[in-house]
């Protein structure tokens, strides 16, 4: 992740602290799987800090449900809702309670996934907060993100909707829980911003890469071919986030290839 563009967003949430929120101020960062927005947010909370401010992280991510209650909505939904990421495979009260005791300044308990165990670390393991909390940073694939029309969900985008969703009951169920529980939960954000890519194919390569360096380091990961489909799932949203999300997000910071910004906008008051 470039310098660049943790500077770009500690400049935005440092000129939105300047109109003294009464609560936290929740930075919602927005970045497809890839884009180096957990690098971005965990390196910014460590700006904010040095500068004598209190700056909590909480990964989208972390709230997913546990693998046993995914198992249940595939029984009951969905077979694809098995597989974590898209909206209504995540805790979505449970962000709230977190934002909520953020909020009130007593103590918080961050909730922490466990990907390789695919569920949620047990709660006497997640990291504690005391006291007032100035920042809250709010990262996550489809933080922010507005549902799809019914038109736009008709058509499949690839092949695993066409062979695993042909009836879209899949894609409409995701769409019906982003566009209710979620919405409730992303007006929480006090300042948006988005990590544009350039594109989801390029995303797609952000991916591979990931896994191709985690099976370096751990000898574990998927390999090309599985990637490949795991990231059709979250291929729907994230190119309707690239195309919708950049009219309207607070910040807009435009990556290149190698994840270094190309330019940013602000519309920030």
């Amino acid at each position: 992740m470039s310098p660049d563009v943790v500077a770009i967003l500690e400049t935005a949430v440092l000129d939105r602290l300047r109109q003294a929120p009464a609560r936290p101020l929740v930075l919602g960062l927005c970045g497809a799987q890839g884009s180096g927005k957990s690098t971005a947010s965990a390196v910014l909370a460590e700006r904010l800090t040095a500068r004598s401010l209190t700056a909590v992280t909480l990964s989208l991510d972390d709230l997913y449900l546990t693998r046993e209650e995914r198992m249940q909505l595939a029984d009951s939904v969905h077979p694809l809702l098995a597989t974590r990421g898209v909206p209504g495979t995540h805790d979505v009260a449970l962000g709230h309670a977190v934002l909520d005791a953020l909020s009130d300044g007593g103590p918080t308990a961050l909730p922490r996934f466990d990907k390789a165990r695919d569920t949620r670390v047990e709660r006497s393991s997640w990291e504690r907060v005391e006291g007032r909390v100035d920042v809250v940073i709010f990262e996550g694939w489809c933080i922010g993100a507005m549902p799809e029309t019914v038109t736009e969900l008709a058509t499949p985008v690839n092949a695993l909707e066409r062979g695993a969703d042909a009836d879209g009951r899949w894609r409409r169920w995701v769409n019906a829980r982003l566009a209710s529980d979620y919405q409730r939960l992303f007006r929480r954000i006090d300042l948006l911003a988005l990590l544009a890519a350039p594109s989801f194919a390029v995303v797609a390569g952000w991916r591979t890469q990931q896994e191709h360096d985690l099976r370096a380091r751990t000898g574990d990961g998927m390999d090309d071919a599985t990637v490949a489909t795991f990231v059709q799932h979250y291929q729907r949203l994230t190119e309707h986030i690239l195309r919708e999300m950049p009219g309207r997000a607070d910040l807009l910071v435009q990556l290149d290839t190698a994840r270094a910004p190309l330019s940013s906008l602000a519309r920030v008051a």
